[in-house]
């Protein structure tokens, strides 16, 4: 207890001024103002000159200002400053009560007389409101709107009754607000204004209620909750804190007003019943409550926030007397280490723990087994900070700072005891033992922030000094002069990094290495410290915090900037918690409570697990990863997205930390070759800077790429980056320091380039300047005086130019010489340079434009362009000489005016003809048609009006000259369809049904086409129905159809037509079976009628038709064409002398005999010169007579004596030839039955031995494919095919018949014998069906 006050009477008010530095007190007894000095402890007594007895008692909250309230209603307002005292009588009528000044120094009253003043400092009444009841708990404040209001304080709040809050805003006086609550809540006990316009409201029956004062949400409860069960008798807020309390029952309860819902603390009073008043200090760090019975407790709500770290360890303080040293990365068990004190700073080292207060520290030793108390040690000044290494404490006093061993060690070793402290050894000891910063010589510095490494100590001074002092030696190794005084550094675990804060409040990085320093970027003026973090894998990382956000930061010392530092992200600092280590991205936090919570930072809150996120999250994820130079993360996320933009920017990322390997791994990935190569060719470079300039030139920063280069071992990559990157001012200026034999070969290339943009004014002075007249230069030299020339013409110095253009050799100058000057229209001079440039053409074109005629006849034989030519050609016309301009245009192609110079001027029109006939010139057939046309040769001019595209101009000629089938057949296929109408319209008109038809057919008009043909009578009907045919089937017209299969059928004039019509007719409309039973009844009406090779004609063309549209072959059609095809092969066998195989196929056509009626057999009988003048003889006995004979030919005797009988019996015996009837019958009568065995080969489909000439195999009953060139089957081993038609043939059988004839058996096409292959695969000869089904599925899938 500082005082004890004794007052006359009942104290009725009691107040702090707004400093806190006098406290007024007032009773029931006097009118006397009792005020102490906290200062000074002393008690002074002020009259207030006020008779009756005073009741309220209110300091200013901004001025000077005592208001005093008396029982009567009336007021004092006493300044203390000033001691004015102002009576202010009667402001009210009965007792003031209550009160509240405002922060603009209003001073509104509560009194009995229910009414509410407000009165300025001065005690003149502003406003006046009367109220419902007795008015308690008056207020200032602010009440919630949308605009803000200018006078700040514009709401007075008073709870009326007990009963409702009464709202009073000065700005709208006409209209206050009373709010009423439910009855379950009891009477109001106390309120807090808070925040941005919301009221705490506590009620007696212990309820909790938040309402906001915006005008939309009157009314509305923001948040309710009974705190207490039984009753409730005040609440208080803390705004420091972000903290509200209430009391009741025997308990305190405590909630964080960001989420009122969660309960924060619970402080119990078990020996206490009567809890009646609570109050928060201004800072919040101290709760008091106080009782009925005259008790008050006072509790600690927030800690001092003192603390430090060492590597991973924190130490930090956890109550007033008590220290935790914790490890949170290796999560050791916490060590509470307890202290007689409560200190006022902390330091932390690896094995020691200073802790103090004013100007004494004290150290103790830290260990597993605990801590122990070491010693405590005196400074000159109150400290301000401490920190310490393995070995020393550095104490930051008043300016300076004070290094010394933190313990000495005692080491006995033999006789001799040896005193170590820290690191060093005895013989140094008393120089180690203390050192003061900074030197004398340093008198007006003051140190302003330190920090001690394991290595160095660093401090700052005022004056912008940053000193590091090197432990080991004991001396200063490094200094580094800042442009303004440093407020604040700090260091990295190594030293090797610092930041520093200086007095404008902008963050720098320093490397003591090299004395770069980087200004960090984004630095807010606000921020109170900074932690770097301590990973071994995150050494650039660092944060930045203030009260509200932590600033993350990523400095990189080897990048190709030199140093950068980036602002990589920010994240939310909770409200009163202060950061106090960094790690990992995770940071650990200090709070009030004395407690310690990790953050993980929004940069490096991340999902390893990249497959299981959506492709925007691993973008974001990506390039947190970059920006934290995370650079094997980043390439997790690369692979999973597989983006070559994401690619990218790793690359580039891994490149501007000089991260080449890494970079290389990037590009190959994407397949950049070119990079690749670029990388693993620079990175072997030691040189630093080097190696920087070529990554800054991959990155497209030319500038920083060539300050790199300049000061690296090989300045002249600069010089050489300039040229290739065409900056030719650049390289010049490079070349002159670097190397200036390279002045003459940069100037050419620079004259080059202004020579394209058309600066040729520089671009000549540039090429005389690159004119080096050395030998070794020479091509060097030439490239230059080309340059002179063609720039000197360009300048207007023409003679000069063309003149060096002239005496060069080069070609191509000449051309460009001349090119300029004809753009400059100096013709003669172009055309000069082009002759002697052997450039003709334009040589040429030029001189004509100078119309020098004499000079284009002499270059005309080299002259290759028509349009040369030309141009001639018109001269020589103008001039007469037509010959010489015919055969000009004519070099020219221009074919049109070498017609138009034979007709009209040297009148050779077969010339004329012959020209247009070779090149099909339009225009040219119209002159020759106007030029046959005068001569009346009707004809000739019809077809070349035609030929000219005039048709309608050749139709009316025709048809005015009856020239119509002369039109008709030049037209031919390539007029349009009016145009075919129009010439079948005329031949219809003249009763020509057959052209009618033929025109009609081509114009599409099918009923009509079909219609004319089949009037058409005359000796070429058979073409009328060839192309009655041909338009059914290309109508597709059933009605069509019909009408014309009914005229060949006879229907329409009763005689039936020739069935091959009808045959067609099927072909052509593609019905192929019918065409199939069609085909086989002409080949019989052919055999009837002798014509075996077109009956083997029509089958053979309706098998190709129906195989080539996958239709299965009838097996009569078939077989009729074996037979027929054997039947011709008789002649054949026969012819090459091979009368066996003509026997054998005798034999199959015998079996067959039935299918061929008796002429045929006279016709075969012919055929085999065996004459026979037989009529009406019966068909059998000529085909078993020459059967008889090629068998007794081919010494097959026991065949010829079968057939020999069959001939013999009455009924054939009579018809037998009598040439051969003798012959006949001694074979009979003399037998000879010897007849050797046919020879067999193999089925090609199971392989059983069978005869060559059997067509069936007796074991897997096939029908086998048979060869036709012998008639006999196939065998696999010896396969091959006509190239024409795809029949099988034996492959040495058609070989061998190749060497005397040259066309298929079958198909009569010619064959070439290379063309034919044997087949190694023949499923499609021996299984047609099988492929047909394969094909038609893999068409339909």
């Amino acid at each position: 207890m500082s005082d004890e006050i004794s007052l006359p009477g009942q104290c009725t008010g009691v107040g702090w001024d707004k400093d806190g530095d006098t406290l007024a007190m007032i009773n029931d007894k006097t009118g006397v103002i009792f005020l102490w000095d906290a200062n000074n402890q002393k008690t002074s007594q002020l009259d207030s000159g006020l008779r009756d007895t005073l009741t309220f008692l209110l300091w200013s909250k901004v001025g000077q200002q005592l208001a005093i309230g008396t029982n009567k209603g009336n007021l004092l307002i006493y300044n203390h400053q000033t001691s004015r005292k102002i009576p202010i009588l009667g402001k009210h009528t009965r007792k003031i009560t209550c009160g509240s000044w405002s922060l603009q120094n209003l001073l509104a009253l509560g009194s009995e007389d229910r009414t509410i003043s407000i009165s300025n400092a001065e005690g003149d009444t502003v406003r006046q409101a009367s109220v419902r009841a007795d008015p308690a708990e008056v207020q200032f404040s602010e009440m919630k709107g949308d605009e803000r209001s200018t006078m700040g304080d514009n709401t007075v709040s008073v709870i009326i009754g007990h009963k409702t809050l009464f709202l009073y805003n000065m700005n709208d006086p006409e209209n206050p607000i009373e709010l009423a609550f439910q009855q379950r809540y009891g009477s109001i006990v106390h309120y807090e204004w808070y925040g941005d316009g919301y009221i705490l409201i506590g009620f007696s029956q212990g309820y909790f209620v938040v309402i906001s004062t915006h005008m939309k949400e009157i009314g509305q409860e923001l948040f309710q909750a009974r705190n207490h069960k039984d009753n409730l008798s005040s609440v208080a807020i803390s705004l420091s804190l972000n903290k509200a309390a209430s009391v009741g029952d025997n308990c305190i309860k405590i909630h964080d007003l960001s989420d009122l819902k969660e309960m924060y603390a619970i402080i119990n009073l078990d020996d206490e019943r009567g809890l009646d008043k609570l109050s928060w200090t201004e800072d919040g760090q101290l709760l008091a409550v106080s009782t009925k019975k005259g008790a008050l407790h006072v509790y600690l709500t927030k800690l001092p926030m003192l603390g430090d770290c060492s590597n991973t360890r924190i130490a930090f303080l956890t109550s007033l007397l008590e220290v935790t040293v914790q490890d949170v990365v290796r999560q050791d068990s916490p060590l509470v280490i307890s202290i007689d004190l409560e200190p006022s700073f902390i330091g932390l080292g690896p094995f020691h723990l200073a802790i103090g207060m004013n100007n004494r520290a004290w150290f103790y030793a830290l260990s597993d087994d605990g801590a122990e108390k070491l010693k405590d040690r005196e400074y000159l000044g109150t400290v301000q900070s401490i920190q310490l290494n393995a070995d020393y404490a550095a104490v930051r006093f008043e300016g300076k700072v004070q290094l010394h061993v933190i313990e000495r060690v005692r080491v006995v070793y033999g006789l001799e005891t040896f005193i170590i402290e820290g690191d060093a050894a005895a013989p140094s000891a008393d120089e180690r033992d203390m050192r003061l910063f900074p030197e004398k010589e340093q008198k007006e510095a003051r140190i302003t922030d330190h920090a001690i490494t394991v290595d160095f100590l660093v401090y700052s001074t005022n004056v912008g000094g940053l000193h590091y002092f090197y432990l080991e030696d004991w001396q200063f190794v490094n200094e580094y002069r800042h442009m303004v005084g440093i407020r604040k550094i700090f260091c990295d675990i190594a030293g090797t990094q610092l930041i520093l804060i200086d007095d404008k409040s902008d963050g720098f990085v320093y490397n003591p290495v090299n004395d770069h320093i980087t200004e960090i970027p984004n630095f807010s003026p606000t921020i109170l410290g900074v932690l770097w973090d301590n990973s071994p894998h995150d050494k650039g990382v660092f944060i930045g915090y203030d009260e509200d956000k932590i600033f993350v930061y990523v400095y990189c010392k080897e990048t190709v900037q030199v140093g950068s530092c980036l602002l990589v992200g920010m994240t939310k600092l909770p409200y009163g918690h202060i950061p106090i280590l960094l790690y990992n991205g995770e940071v650990t936090l200090q709070t009030q409570s004395g407690k310690v919570a990790t953050l993980t930072l929004s940069t490096h809150d991340y999902d390893v697990k990249a497959q299981s996120l959506q492709q925007t999250e691993m973008r974001s994820s990506l390039q947190k990863c970059i920006a934290l130079h995370r650079f094997r993360d980043a390439l997790m996320y690369c692979n999973a997205m597989n983006s070559n933009e994401a690619w990218h920017d790793l690359g580039k990322a891994s490149l501007q930390c000089l991260e080449i390997d890494f970079a290389i791994n990037v590009y190959r990935q994407i397949g950049d070759v070119g990079m690749v190569m670029s990388l693993n060719k620079i990175k072997g470079y030691e040189d630093s800077h080097q190696l920087a300039g070529y990554i800054a030139m991959f990155l497209e920063d030319f500038n920083l790429a060539q300050d790199h280069f300049l000061q690296s071992t090989r300045p002249i990559a600069a010089l050489e980056m300039r040229r290739d990157l065409l900056h030719w001012d650049s390289a010049l200026h490079l070349a002159k320091t670097l190397s200036p034999d390279q002045i003459p070969f940069i100037s050419r290339e620079y004259a080059q380039q202004l020579e394209f943009t058309g600066d040729y004014v520089n671009a000549l002075s540039h090429y005389e300047k690159g004119i080096t007249r050395h030998e070794e230069t020479r091509d060097h030299d030439e490239s230059c005086a080309a340059g002179v020339a063609r720039m000197s013409i360009r300048m207007g110095d023409i003679r000069r130019g063309v003149q060096m253009a002239l005496k060069m050799p080069s070609r191509l100058l000449k051309k460009d010489c001349a090119q300029i000057l004809e753009s400059m229209k100096q013709w003669s001079e172009a055309a000069i340079l082009y002759e002697k440039g052997a450039y003709y053409d334009k040589g040429a074109s030029v001189y004509i434009r100078s119309k020098n005629w004499a000079k284009v006849g002499e270059l005309l034989p080299h002259v290759t362009s028509p349009k040369i030519h030309s141009q001639y050609a018109k001269a020589k016309e103008v001039d007469g000489q037509y010959k010489e301009a015919a055969q000009a245009y004519g070099n020219a192609k221009d074919w049109d005016n070498v017609i138009r110079v034979n007709l009209d001027h040297l009148h050779d029109p077969d010339e004329a003809v012959r020209i247009v006939r070779e090149t099909q010139s339009v225009d040219g057939a119209k002159m020759v048609a106007k030029f046959f046309l005068k001569l009346a040769d009707y004809s000739s001019a019809i077809q070349f009006l035609v030929m000219s595209k005039c048709n309608d101009e050749a139709f009316q000629l025709a048809q005015q000259h009856n020239q119509m089938e002369t039109y008709a057949e030049i037209i031919g296929d390539d007029a349009t369809h009016e145009d075919y109408q129009s010439i079948a319209v005329y031949f219809e008109n003249e009763r020509n049904h057959l052209l009618a038809g033929k025109f009609f057919y081509l114009c599409s008009h099918y009923p009509r086409a079909l219609k004319h043909f089949l009037k058409y009578q005359g000796s070429d009907d058979g073409q009328a129905l060839e192309m009655a045919i041909e338009t059914v089937g290309k109508a597709k017209d059933e009605v069509l159809t019909h009408q014309l299969i009914d005229y060949l059928m006879g229907e329409t004039d009763g005689i039936p037509k020739d069935a091959k019509y009808l045959f067609r007719l099927y072909m052509a409309l593609k019905q192929f079976r019918e065409a199939a039973r069609t085909a086989i009844i002409i080949a019989r009406e052919e055999q009837n009628a002798g014509n075996y090779r077109n009956a083997h004609d029509v089958l053979f063309s309706m098998y190709q038709e129906l195989k080539k549209n996958k239709i299965k072959i009838p097996t009569e059609m078939n077989t009729n064409l074996m037979i027929l095809h054997s039947y011709i092969l008789v002649k054949i066998h026969v012819k090459r002398g091979d009368h066996l195989k003509g026997a054998r196929m005798l034999i199959r056509v015998a079996n067959n005999i039935s299918k061929f009626p008796s002429r045929n057999l006279l016709l075969l009988w012919v055929t085999l010169s065996m004459p026979f003048a037989m009529t009406n003889v019966n068909y059998i006995v000529p085909i078993l007579t020459s059967t008889v004979i090629e068998c007794h030919r081919s010494s097959l005797k026991n065949s010829s004596f079968s057939y020999a009988a069959m001939l013999l019996r009455p009924e054939y015996k009579n018809q037998i030839d009598l040439k051969y009837k003798k012959k006949i019958e001694q074979i009979v009568r003399k037998p000879d039955r010897t007849e050797d065995d046919e020879l067999t080969s193999a089925c090609p489909y199971c392989g059983f031995n069978l005869a060559n000439t059997d067509l069936m195999c007796p074991e897997c009953k096939n029908n086998l494919p048979y060869c036709v060139v012998t008639g006999r089957h196939m065998v696999k081993e010896d396969f091959s095919t006509c190239t024409n038609c795809d029949f099988p043939a034996l492959h040495s059988e058609l070989l061998a018949l190749l060497d005397t004839e040259d066309v298929c058996p079958m198909c009569s096409e010619k064959i070439n014998s290379e063309n034919v292959k044997k087949l190694t695969d023949t499923t499609r000869y021996l299984h047609p069906d099988d492929v047909s089904e394969a094909e038609a599925s893999g068409g339909g899938e």
